[in-house]
C-alpha cells in the first residue's frame, strides 16, 4: 500500500486535467518509452492507469520526475495517439453515452465569426442600500432557457443563459461606482442535466432547479456575494449590491448553487463583468473594438447538438470527479474566426471551464504579452509564448499582429484548435501603447501576517481508487467554521496539496499575492502530520506575480498565499474551482470577524 500511494503521488505531480487529454497522456508514455525502453512502457501504463507499480519502476519514475519539471512536461507534451484516453476513464469512470455524441473534428472549422457579448444596458436607477439619497444604476438579468447555434452545421443547442445569450451580457462599470443587479430566476422547473441527490446540498428534498449568482472577484458585502445556500427557485429573484471599490479588473459572474453549481455552469450560466479606473485609462491600451473578451470553456454535445454531461456507472450516484469536454468554445462558438487588423489587440481571457486547464499558444510561434491577471494589472508586461490558465483564472493579454499582415493564425490549446485570427493586409495606424510599466504592486510583507494557517487539500478514494469526495482542511461543508480572519488583518495560508490534482483555489471577497510553492513528501504528512520539504521554495512565475483571487495549488506542493482580509465582516467561502470538486465538499465557509 505504501508503494501504491507513493507511485500514485509521484505520477500525479503533473496536472491530472492534463492526463485527461490524449496527447498529454501519450506524452507521458512516450517519455517513458524513449528513456527506459519497452519494459518501462508497461510500468508507465500501470503507473497512469492503475496507480501501482513495483519498487524499481517507482525509483525509475522518481528519477524521471526530478529530471523533468512540471512546466517542461506541460509544454513539451506531444501526441502519441488519440486513442489513449484510459487514465481519465480509470479515475473518472463514466457510463457509455446513451446516445451518439458529436465529433467536433467532423465539423468545418472557422465558418462562424467570433460573437462578442453585448454590453448590458442600465434598466434604471434605484436608491443605494448604504446611502438612500444616492441613486445607483440598476440592471435586471433574467436566467432563462434559450437556444443557441454553437456552430453553423450543428442544430440549435438548448442552454441556460442570461437574457438571450450564453455567455450573458457584459457589465461594464468604473471603480468606486456602485451598481445594483437583480438576478431573476426564470428557468424551467426541471433540470436537463443529471442531478446527484447524494451530494450535500442537492438532496432529494431540494428542488432540482435552483440558482444563486456569485460575482467572482468582487469585493462585495456578504449578502450580495452569492452564498451557495442562498439559492432561489424559478419565479424568485435576488437584488445584489456591488460597490466596486477595487482596481480595474475583469471579473465574471456565474451560478453558485450548492450541489448543482457544476451543472448550472455547464448549462450556460456565466458572463463577464469589467471594472475600469483612471490608472488603466492613462496607459492608452488597445480599447473599443480592439479590446475583446475571450471566454473559453469545453463542453460535450450529442449528435443532435445538445449538451451531454456524463454520469458514473452507478445510477444512484451519477457524480463524476471531473468533466472534460472534447469541444472547446469561445464566447459560445466552436472554432470561430476573428478578423483583425495588423496592430495591437487586447484580449481579456477567462477560463470558464469546469475542470480543464488551458495551455494556450499561437500557431505561428509568436510571443505575446500578459499585462494583467485575476485582480487587475501586473506591475509590468510579461512576454510569454505559452499561457497556462486554470479554471476561473483570467489573463489580460496584448497580441500584436503588426508583422503578420495577411496571415491566418490559430489559437491552440496544446495540439488542439481553439479559434482563428485572420489578419487583414490593410495598412493602419496604431495609436495604442504597450507601456513598460503598468501599475505599482505594493507587496504584503510576511512580517505583517498575524496568523499562518496549515490547510490540507484532501481526496478520499474508494478501494479501487475512485474519488468519493474532496475536502479542505479535512472538513465537510456543514462542519463548524475553522477559518475566521479578523477584518483588515493579514494571514498566510499554506495550501498543502495531498491529492493527485492541481486545484485552483479561490477565496471569495479578497485578493491575495502568491508567496511561493514548495515540494514536500505527502506520505510523511499523512502519517505523521509533519511537513518534510523535498525542494526549495519556488517563487510565482512573473505572470502570476500580481493580485490574484485564484491560485493553482499543484500536487505534492505547499502553495503559500498572503491575504489581507479587507472589505466587510460576514460569512464567505473558499473552494476549489474545479466545479465537480466544489460541488462534492471541496468548499468551506469562512468568517471575517470584527476586531475585538
Amino acid at each position: 500500500m505504501v508503494a501504491c500511494s507513493w507511485t500514485r503521488t509521484v505520477v500525479n505531480q503533473f496536472d491530472k486535467s492534463l492526463m485527461a487529454s490524449p496527447n498529454l497522456v501519450g506524452a507521458a508514455i512516450s517519455n517513458s518509452l524513449n528513456r527506459n525502453g519497452h519494459a518501462k512502457l508497461f510500468f508507465a501504463c500501470l503507473f497512469l492507469f492503475c496507480g501501482a507499480a513495483s519498487a524499481d519502476p517507482i525509483l525509475a519514475w522518481e528519477k524521471l520526475r526530478v529530471s523533468i519539471t512540471r512546466r517542461k512536461f506541460v509544454w513539451q507534451s506531444g501526441m502519441i495517439g488519440a486513442g489513449l484516453i484510459f487514465p481519465q476513464a480509470m479515475r473518472n469512470r463514466q457510463m457509455p453515452p446513451v446516445r451518439p455524441l458529436l465529433d467536433p473534428n467532423s465539423l468545418t472549422q472557422f465558418v462562424d465569426p467570433l460573437p462578442i457579448p453585448e454590453v448590458a444596458r442600465v434598466s434604471g436607477y434605484r436608491p443605494s442600500p448604504t446611502e438612500p439619497t444616492a441613486k445607483l444604476p440598476y440592471y435586471r438579468f433574467a436566467m432563462r432557457q434559450i437556444e443557441s447555434k454553437v456552430h453553423r452545421d450543428v442544430k440549435p443547442t438548448r442552454l441556460w443563459g442570461f437574457g438571450s445569450s450564453s455567455p450573458g451580457p457584459t457589465i461594464e462599470t468604473r471603480s468606486g461606482q456602485g451598481l445594483l443587479v437583480e438576478w431573476a430566476n426564470e428557468l424551467p422547473t426541471t433540470h436537463f442535466l443529471p442531478v446527484d441527490h447524494n451530494i450535500h446540498g442537492a438532496e432529494s428534498d431540494k428542488p432540482d432547479v435552483r440558482a444563486v449568482v456569485h460575482l467572482h472577484g468582487a469585493k462585495a458585502p456578504p449578502e450580495s456575494d452569492g452564498y451557495p445556500e442562498n439559492w432561489y427557485v424559478p419565479g424568485k429573484s435576488a437584488l445584489y449590491h456591488y460597490p466596486n471599490n477595487q482596481d480595474a479588473a475583469m471579473l465574471w459572474y456565474h451560478d453558485h448553487a450548492l450541489g448543482i453549481n457544476r451543472l448550472n455552469v455547464v448549462a450556460g450560466l456565466l458572463g463577464i463583468f469589467v471594472i475600469r479606473d483612471p490608472v488603466e485609462d492613462f496607459l492608452n491600451l488597445p480599447s473599443g473594438k480592439y479590446e475583446i473578451p475571450l471566454v473559453i470553456y469545453d463542453r460535450m454535445f450529442d449528435a443532435q447538438g445538445q449538451l451531454y454531461y456524463p454520469v458514473s456507472p452507478d445510477p444512484k450516484a451519477p457524480w463524476i470527479p471531473e468533466y472534460f469536454g472534447d469541444a472547446i468554445l469561445v464566447n459560445g462558438k466552436l472554432f470561430p474566426y476573428l478578423e483583425v487588423e495588423p496592430r495591437k489587440y487586447r484580449f481579456r481571457v477567462l477560463n470558464g471551464a469546469n475542470g480543464r486547464f488551458f495551455h494556450l499558444s499561437l500557431s505561428n510561434g509568436q510571443s505575446f504579452h500578459q499585462i494583467g491577471t485575476d485582480q487587475g494589472l501586473l506591475p509590468a508586461p510579461v512576454s510569454v509564448d505559452q499561457l497556462l490558465v486554470a479554471p476561473s483564472e483570467r489573463a489580460d493579454l496584448i497580441v500584436d499582429f503588426a508583422d503578420h499582415a495577411g496571415e491566418q493564425i490559430i489559437l491552440k490549446n496544446d495540439a488542439f484548435t481553439v479559434m482563428q485570427f485572420r489578419v487583414s493586409r490593410n495598412k493602419i495606424k496604431d495609436a495604442s501603447s504597450l507601456p513598460s510599466t503598468l501599475r505599482p504592486l505594493p507587496r504584503i510583507l510576511e512580517s505583517e501576517a498575524t496568523k499562518t494557517r496549515m490547510l490540507p487539500l484532501v481526496e478520499i478514494d474508494d478501494r479501487v481508487m475512485k474519488p468519493i469526495t474532496m475536502l479542505l482542511n479535512n472538513a465537510h461543508w456543514n462542519m463548524p467554521v475553522t477559518e475566521d480572519p479578523v477584518l483588515n488583518s493579514v494571514e498566510i495560508w499554506n495550501l498543502i496539496n495531498l491529492t493527485d490534482d492541481s486545484h485552483p483555489i479561490h477565496l471569495h471577497l479578497v485578493r491575495f499575492q502568491i508567496l511561493d510553492r514548495r515540494r514536500f513528501e505527502p506520505f510523511t504528512f499523512k502519517v505523521r502530520g509533519v511537513l518534510k520539504y523535498t525542494g526549495n521554495p519556488v517563487p510565482p512565475d512573473p505572470n502570476e506575480a500580481g493580485w490574484k483571487d485564484t491560485v493553482r495549488a499543484d500536487p505534492g506542493m505547499v502553495t503559500r498565499i498572503i491575504v489581507r482580509f479587507e472589505g466587510f465582516v460576514g460569512r464567505y467561502v473558499w473552494h476549489c474551482h474545479i466545479l465537480e470538486h466544489e460541488d462534492n465538499e471541496m468548499m468551506r465557509p469562512y468568517d471575517v470577524i470584527a476586531a475585538r
